[in-house]
């Protein structure tokens, strides 16, 4: 690593903290190892810095970045530098929107039409194999309409949006 800054202690410790957070949610590990140094760091860094100090590829870095930024975790400081520049947020209500609105409603949204088209696919099972089959795709539908009502109130008490 040579030219660049190596983590001090305290770094190292709350990116560990941070990846270890990450792990029941599935998160990336370089995502969290991004966002973990930026939380700590007294300054924006740019993709260099993170790269760099993170001894991670251009493309982890570059997909921790972009998911982020999805997430609403990370925000650019001062767009018309040279280099673009990160920040964290640091505001719980934020990121768990984010992350309800990215992780959990984009999703759903989703397995409707897919949920449907199993359901089609079901009917050409026989028995008690097809009945076990749609009964099951019901109450995924089920749970799918119940979580689109939850949701958007979670998302209201932290202060998201739902779209």
């Amino acid at each position: 690593m040579a030219g660049t800054r190596r983590l001090t202690p305290v770094e190292t410790e709350v990116i560990e903290l941070f990846v270890q957070y990450s792990r029941p949610f599935g998160l990336l590990k370089s995502a969290a190892e991004i966002y973990g140094l930026l939380f700590v760091s007294p300054v924006p860094l740019s993709f260099f810095d993170l790269k760099e100090r993170l001894e991670l590829s251009a493309g982890s870095t570059s997909q921790g970045l972009k998911y982020l930024r999805e997430l609403g975790a990370v925000r650019v400081v001062d767009p018309n530098q040279r280099r673009t520049h990160y920040e964290a947020v640091a505001e719980l209500r934020k990121l768990a929107a984010g992350y309800l609105q990215q992780q959990v409603m984009i999703p759903l949204s989703d397995s409707e039409a897919r949920l449907d088209r199993l359901a089609k696919q079901a009917q050409s099972l026989s028995g008690d194999a097809k009945t076990h089959a749609l009964a099951r795709i019901g109450t995924l539908k089920v749970w799918g309409r119940n979580s689109k009502k939850i949701v958007p109130v979670l998302l209201k008490l932290l202060g998201g949006k739902y779209s």
